[in-house]
């Protein structure tokens, strides 16, 4: 569920940097997927630090 999150988060990061530098349509996606993957890569191994610190 944090990865889903943290998914849609690096999406609209993405969006809100591609429009401060004025980008056309692809620009913004092309943002908004490279930083969802980010934030969700960064989710899944935090979520994984934690559960192997947990037991």
């Amino acid at each position: 569920m944090n990865t889903i999150f943290a998914l849609i988060a690096g999406a609209l990061v993405g969006a809100l940097f591609a429009r401060r530098r004025e980008g056309a349509t692809l620009d913004y996606v092309h943002y908004a997927t490279v930083f969802a993957l980010i934030f969700g890569l960064l989710s899944i191994i935090i979520t994984l630090i934690f559960a192997r610190a947990v037991g």
